[in-house]
């Protein structure tokens, strides 16, 4: 397919530039891929498509105060973006500078700390923070946090509970999985009190999130890698789940990259059980993964995916329509616009049963 096949207009004022007032006050428009029928729904409705069983899946990740100002030792204003932590010294890090930084140079940043640089591969330069204490130590005391690129104002205190989810453990992102930002602690709670399964899954959401599709044919693309971690008591829960008959509901593409690249590792498709759904071959641990989901994946684990709207020839609304059907999504974001729905990070939620699992 085509980068075009993936491109639409949206109105500048949709996109949402503050979050709801208070957490699941969003709308929620649903996606039936069976029918293509959609409902204008709130994301309070929710639980109306759960029941007892049904598994869903949080990404746990906790987005780090990635982005710190500086200059270099020439003189020379600097700006880096931390996309991955390596270590308690080194980072992978985006650096816009008038003039590439060479190995061996050091930054000065936030007028606090003294780092080194010590290689560059392609777009990311390997980082060493020359100060006691940890890179995220760090990062939480010095950075700032790092809001996408489409948010046109600048960073406000509110923004570091907002744009996390609250269920956030694991720092290591700089993007939110921002399906999740719409639960608060009572939707949790009538959840588990429906015998709805709740499960985590880790996945560091990197800054490639954000980053224009630049080939024409969309096979050609190649996706930034991002670490995650499925645990073992995920992946059991997962497994009674598809045993029972209960779904996997990922909340967010990022939750279901991590599900499906656990899946992929196994090396094989599960076998068909006697109803004609797909087993759940799905293999717990941490690693890498640079899945790339377009139109004809076969989805190996998940049944249900609550999503934000995403960004014209993004590789996220290239997900959303292998998952939903490449018709039904166009005319999803089409009803969307002309309904004026929120769009992107602090926008309106999206609901897609995926057909023939619901």
């Amino acid at each position: 397919m085509k980068i075009q096949d993936f491109d639409f207009d949206l109105p500048p004022e949709l996109i949402a530039q503050f979050p709801a007032e208070k957490r699941g006050n969003s709308r929620m428009l649903h996606l039936d891929a069976a029918s293509g029928a959609l409902q204008d729904r709130r994301f309070a409705d929710l639980p109306s498509y759960l029941r007892a069983g049904d598994v869903v899946v949080f990404n746990d990740t906790r987005v780090i105060k990635a982005r710190l100002y500086g200059v270099r030792d020439t003189g020379g204003r600097v700006e880096v973006l931390v996309e991955r932590v390596l270590d308690r010294q080194r980072v992978m890090a985006v650096i816009r500078a008038s003039h590439s930084p060479k190995p061996g140079s050091k930054l000065f940043l936030a007028d606090a700390i003294e780092v080194t640089v010590l290689s560059r591969e392609h777009d990311f330069y390997t980082l060493q923070f020359e100060h006691e204490g940890t890179v995220i130590e760090l990062l939480e005391r010095y950075g700032n946090l790092p809001l996408p690129p489409y948010i046109s104002r600048p960073v406000e205190k509110s923004d570091e509970l907002r744009y996390q989810t609250i269920y956030a453990t694991q720092p290591g992102a700089v993007a939110a999985p921002t399906a999740g930002l719409h639960f608060d602690e009572p939707m949790l709670e009538l959840l588990r009190k429906m015998g709805v399964v709740m499960a985590h899954v880790t996945l560091h959401v990197g800054s490639g999130t954000f980053q224009p599709v630049r080939v024409e044919n969309i096979a050609d693309h190649r996706m930034h890698s991002e670490i995650f971690d499925v645990s073992a008591e995920t992946v059991e829960c997962i497994k009674h789940a598809k045993a029972e008959g209960g779904r996997v509901l990922a909340v967010g593409t990022t939750s279901l990259r991590a599900l499906e690249a656990a899946a992929a590792a196994t090396g094989k498709r599960a076998k068909p059980d006697d109803n004609g759904e797909d087993g759940a071959q799905i293999k717990c641990g941490a690693g890498e993964t640079d899945i790339f989901i377009t139109p004809g994946y076969q989805f190996r684990v998940v049944d249900c995916l609550l999503t934000n709207f995403h960004l014209p020839r993004s590789t996220l609304l290239m997900l959303v329509s292998a998952f939903g059907g490449v018709e039904n999504i166009r005319q999803a974001y089409r009803h969307a616009i002309e309904e004026r729905y929120r769009f992107f990070s602090f926008g309106d939620a999206m609901l897609i049963e995926r057909a023939g699992r619901i």
